[in-house]
Order: C-alpha cells, then structure tokens, then sequence
C-alpha cells in the first residue's frame, strides 16, 4: 500500500493483478486498485474530477480525466472517508500510475488539487 497526504487530504492505493480478466497471450493485463481518500482537515470537501497519467513498461502513457469516480463525487466531512476500487490494463506486465484529485473546499468555494501517490502495476510473476 501508497499513501500520500496533501491539503490534509490523505489517499491511500493498494494494486493488485487480476488474471481472470487478463490476457497474456493478446498482450491485455488487467490490474484493479482501491483507493481511500480520508478528510482530515478540519473542513468539508467535495471530489470534482480526476487526472490520471497511467505508464506501461513498453514505452506508452496515456492520461485520463473525468468528473468524479466511478460515477459519483462524494462531499466529505472531516474526519469522513470514501472508499472505491477501479480498473487498469496495460499491454505488458509492468507498469505505474499517478495523479490528483480536483476537491472544492465546500466553506469558500476554493478548487485544489490533492495528490495520487505514484503505485506499480506488476504481474507477480515479475516480482521474482
């Protein structure tokens, strides 16, 4: 597991490869990550978009943005944590994502972006 605080925003990555969706021998590897994202300022804050830059070993980067995450753009709390899992493949077995988030500070209407902790996306057997 990742985790990386900014703004007193703290989000937490854990990665794991998933083989039954993969497909090694047409170069389709599916990796699924949880991500927590946990207030712990002192004020509300609302998830608005998402910014992806997704890296594969054998030289591609795309980047992905979009409103929300998986749909939804919880307003959390302080103290409060949303939780989600979602979805990556790659065409080799090695690779990495990073990013941010776009939060609004719900108190004055202030957009900040809180950083995505860099985390691998490896097939196991490549660990060895």
């Amino acid at each position: 597991m990742v985790k990386i605080s900014t703004h007193n925003i703290e989000i937490s990555v854990e990665v794991k490869y998933w083989p039954q969706h993969s497909m090694p021998k047409e170069n389709h590897y599916f990796f699924v990550y949880f991500i927590s994202i946990e207030n712990k300022s002192d004020y509300a804050v609302q998830l608005l978009k998402r910014h992806w830059d997704i890296f594969d070993s054998i030289g591609d980067a795309r980047e992905v943005d979009g409103e929300g995450v998986v749909g939804e753009t919880p307003v959390l709390e302080p103290g409060q944590k949303f939780e989600y899992n979602s979805g990556c493949n790659l065409t080799s077995e090695m690779g990495h994502m990073k990013g941010y988030y776009t939060l609004l500070k719900i108190l004055d209407g202030t957009e900040f972006n809180v950083e995505i902790p860099k985390f691998n996306l490896i097939v196991p057997a490549k660990m060895n």
